[in-house]
């Protein structure tokens, strides 16, 4: 199965889930992100926005602000494949783009840049146990990695785990994965 094939069948997967197990596994793995030292010492964290079949990060974002941290979330520039941060202090500062995403409202938001972050959470369809991933298809992540140096964890719901992916030459893993059942330390 090539990484294409794969996308696919872990997005038909992904919807099937019912709405409370999907709720229940996100809770599951939000109460686990809280309790992680990286989650509790960072004061500055990046997150995407997430899409109706990822593990939800609305909350995430809700309860990073209730706890006082600064919330950064992408905008990608698919001409030149490159994203930016910008914070985030209210979700109406967002906008819908391609594929039905919501990113930051340049207009409304303020830059943000890759050395004021402490915390990053990579988004991905697909991970292994040592923390390479296949993401969305745009290579938006593994660039944005290659320069920043602070913490990077993902989040999974354990049916997004396999025992190996084909990694290239450019992917770039990240340090944990938090699932509903478990946290990897890559």
């Amino acid at each position: 199965m090539d990484k294409k094939e794969m996308r696919k069948m872990i997005k038909q997967r992904l919807a099937a889930m019912d709405r409370p197990v999907y709720e229940q596994k996100s809770f599951d793995i939000a109460a686990k992100m809280y309790a992680l030292a990286e989650w509790k010492h960072a004061k500055t964290i990046a997150i995407t926005v997430s899409a109706d079949f990822e593990v939800d990060t609305w909350q995430l974002i809700r309860f990073a602000w209730l706890t006082g941290k600064i919330v950064c979330v992408p905008k990608c520039s698919p001409d030149t494949k490159s994203m930016q941060f910008y914070r985030l202090e209210k979700f109406s500062d967002l906008e819908k783009v391609y594929a039905g995403l919501y990113e930051p409202n340049p207009e409304k938001a303020t830059p943000i840049f890759s050395n004021q972050l402490d915390l990053v959470i990579v988004p991905g369809l697909l991970f292994d146990q040592k923390g390479f991933r296949i993401g969305f298809g745009g290579g938006y992540y593994d660039r944005f990695l290659s320069s920043y140096e602070g913490q990077t964890i993902s989040l999974a719901f354990s049916i997004q785990l396999l025992e190996t992916l084909p990694v290239e030459k450019y992917d770039l893993p990240v340090q944990k994965i938090v699932t509903d059942e478990e946290i990897i330390i890559c």
